[in-house]
């Protein structure tokens, strides 16, 4: 019996082996067949033809029958640049969908987007944000990424590429399109928390961290497209920092899609980083770093540099530079062909009747909603509300409402969103849910943007003739985003007093956070009993927001930035390195330099219990590997979902490390009294280091491994792990 269970274990290994190898000798094949279309296209090609095809929206050529690549952006949802029409699904904003700590969702999200970007004749999607953030919310891009872990970030963004560009033989299919991942690299990194800073790092913290998530983008998910970062690394920017575009993306990693430029960024070489003298020499370094495509949103002539009137006379004059032209032209048909636009007609778009959102995506967007939402603080319990014992409610805050906007989009949406078809607001959301039930008294209490206080007495009054208040404050895309930096972290306006005003009325309240970046909320978290955090949740925000108020969701999300206590104490991150030991003990003198809410964090209506980490084997090889367990229960009375994460430490290196870094985490559902049993790979991924050398290795010694609920030591439960 055994020789017969192992023969057919061999025949599934042997199976599957030749099906991987056809499946790749078939890619091969495709692969050199496109290869073949290109060359022969490109000797047809002019020289203008050649310069006119790379830009990011470069028209079709008739002659030769090249088709149109229409682009846009996906990060939550599809949004067309320029344009604010058809009515697409817009699903909670990366930070938000991150806060789920649930990759498959991530990369359900995406594959929508990708058929919502079909419908609409779009293929090429700027998306997904990659950057780590690096503790540092004045940066008002926070709300693009995943969030301060490069492990979580890597996971995040290989499911979000999955689902936008397929695997496979669905790979670029006709329900997918090429993703972007951006920005390339270390955008984050700089000392004024400002968008597009100059960067200045060593290789070990650019390996360590920013690196990670656009390996796995590479190696796992194979993506096919990559912008860099407007600013420069260590003095070379790097839209033509060949180190990096060369030597680590296409040499060491083994990138082979095409890299589009940030927008204006090639010419920006001179009238930013005043490398340039001219566009011409910007053009040009730019082509010769590797970058294929020019992006400068709208056509703005005089911010172009891959066009006719900058190149042309000069690679005339110099035609060994056609080299660098046919290079990148040739990348950009390669993804056209890929895509198979050489194949289909072009789409009628009927801008005024267009609907590209479909129901079922609507509902997924509030799926992810709901399972986004974190549990800050819930003091006394005053969260779920009981709809039966409470008779009026009132609603109150800036960010508590939006009408439909006669331009643009929702600014309670986020940064880079498209206009859906409907919006629900946190006050509709609630009015839904309590129906006739309950009776609302809404008051706004003062605008995001004003320092005026004339609303705080309508809010006042609502609050008191109220059995509850559910205060909804943060910020909007108005106060964060792209080129919303800030030099303080406080909520805006007069947030911070109408929350004082409204508390002062002895009524129980909870505060709702909508906003896309950590804020220093220290009243709010000293002196409010419950706090959601719900950053942007999408088109049905406030349906999610309600269910979670009166208990038909159990908040499971969990903070993937940390929350400080004072723009002083910034940078504020989990991924630390040990600090000096002696007098102070690495606090500053006259505060506490803790997270006012740390990576990883998040409550629940329930309570869960960890058992004791135990390792199949634990003693390995340095080339072996193993797996810790832990036993969570759910001691509540609640079902809900637990976010069980592992962190590791190598105990004794040979180069300084961060204390910790995750390295593994799941999401599960527990019904009261439920026990579940989470297990998590222990291998040279997990354990190794970058040693002096730079090179990844697992050293041999004992390893910290701690597996708990949040990254603060007292959530965290641990055992050693030792390697010889």
């Amino acid at each position: 019996m055994k020789k017969i269970i192992v023969l057919a274990l061999l025949s599934c290994v042997l199976l599957a082996c030749n099906s991987q190898q056809k499946e790749n000798e078939a890619m091969s094949q495709e692969d050199s067949e496109i290869a073949k279309k290109v060359e022969v296209l490109i000797s047809k090609m002019t020289l203008d033809e050649k310069i006119a095809e790379m830009t990011q929206d470069a028209p079709a050529n008739d002659r030769l029958g090249i088709p149109y690549m229409k682009y846009g952006e996906a990060l939550h949802g599809l949004w067309l640049v320029l344009d604010y029409y058809g009515n697409t699904t817009v699903y909670p904003q990366a930070i938000a969908a991150a806060s789920t700590w649930e990759p498959e969702l991530v990369k359900k999200m995406a594959s929508q987007t990708a058929i919502e970007a079909r419908a609409l004749g779009v293929t090429h999607c700027y998306s997904p944000n990659l950057d780590v953030i690096s503790g540092d919310p004045r940066y008002g891009r926070v709300e693009e990424s995943y969030g301060e872990d490069p492990y979580l970030v890597s996971r995040m963004g290989v499911a979000f590429i999955q689902g936008l560009q397929g695997m496979g033989d669905e790979q670029y299919d006709e329900n997918h399109v090429l993703a972007t991942a951006k920005h390339f690299i270390g955008y984050p990194e700089n000392r004024r928390g400002i968008n597009g800073g100059f960067s200045d790092m060593s290789e070990r913290r650019l390996r360590e961290v920013y690196l990670p998530p656009f390996e796995a983008a590479i190696k796992e998910a194979q993506i096919g497209s990559i912008m860099p970062g407007h600013q420069d690394y260590n003095g070379i920017p790097n839209h033509m920092n060949t180190w990096l575009l060369k030597d680590i993306l296409r040499d060491e990693l083994g990138f082979n899609g095409l890299i589009v430029s940030d927008n204006n960024d090639i010419a920006r070489l001179g009238t930013m980083h005043f490398i340039a003298e001219n566009r011409t020499k910007a053009a040009l370094l730019g082509l010769k770093a590797g970058v294929d495509m020019d992006l400068v949103i709208g056509k703005i002539e005089k911010l172009a540099a891959y066009n006719n009137n900058v190149l042309k006379d000069t690679i005339i004059k110099n035609p060994e530079l056609e080299k660098y032209i046919d290079k990148a032209t040739s990348r950009i048909l390669t993804a056209k062909y890929k895509l198979g636009l050489f194949d289909t007609e072009p789409k009628e778009i009927d801008t005024e009747t267009v609907n590209a959102g479909k129901k079922e995506h609507q509902e997924f967007s509030y799926e992810m909603a709901k399972k986004a939402i974190i549990l800050l603080k819930n003091e006394g319990n005053v969260l779920p509300l009981d709809m039966s014992k409470i008779k009026s409610l009132a609603v109150i805050g800036p960010n508590a409402h939006e009408d439909r906007p006669k331009k643009g989009t929702y600014s309670l949406l986020g940064g880079y969103s498209g206009l859906p078809p409907f919006y629900v607001s946190a006050l509709d959301g609630i009015k839904a849910k309590v129906g006739d039930k309950v009776k609302i008294n809404y008051a706004k209490g003062c605008d995001l943007l004003s320092n005026s206080k004339a609303g705080f007495p309508a809010a006042i009054s609502a609050a008191k003739k109220s059995d509850a208040v559910i205060l909804v404050i943060g910020g909007s895309r108005r106060t964060g985003g792209e080129g919303a930096d800030r030099d303080n972290l406080d909520l805006y306006g007069v947030q911070k007093e109408l929350v004082a005003a409204i508390h002062k009325t002895g009524k129980p309240v909870v505060a709702v956070l909508i906003n896309g970046r950590p804020l220093s909320i220290n009243y709010v978290a000293e002196n409010i009993p419950s706090i959601l955090e719900t950053w942007y949740l999408g088109m049905r925000s406030g349906d999610a927001i309600a269910d979670a108020i009166f208990g038909d969701v159990n908040p499971g999300g969990k903070l993937t930035v940390s929350f400080p206590r004072s723009v002083g104490q910034l940078p504020v991150t989990y991924l630390e390195r040990p600090d000096f030991i002696g007098s102070g003990k690495g606090l500053f003198i006259n505060s506490d330099k803790s997270p006012l809410f740390p990576f990883g964090y998040g409550l629940s209506y329930t309570t869960f219990k960890y058992g004791t980490p135990k390792f199949e084997n634990a003693v390995i090889e340095t080339d072996g590997s193993t797996t810790v367990s832990i036993e969570v229960t759910n001691t509540g009375k609640r079902a809900g979902d637990e976010i069980v994460q592992m962190y590791v430490r190598d105990d004794f290196a040979s180069v300084g490390r961060y204390n910790k870094m995750l390295k593994g985490f799941e999401r599960i559902s527990l019904q009261p009294g439920e026990t579940k049993t989470v297990t998590f790979t222990l291998g040279f991924n997990e354990l190794n280091i970058l040693n002096q050398e730079m090179k990844k290795v697992v050293e041999p010694g004992t390893f910290t491994i701690s597996v708990g609920s949040s990254s603060q030591e007292k959530d965290l439960h641990t055992a050693v792990l030792k390697v010889k």
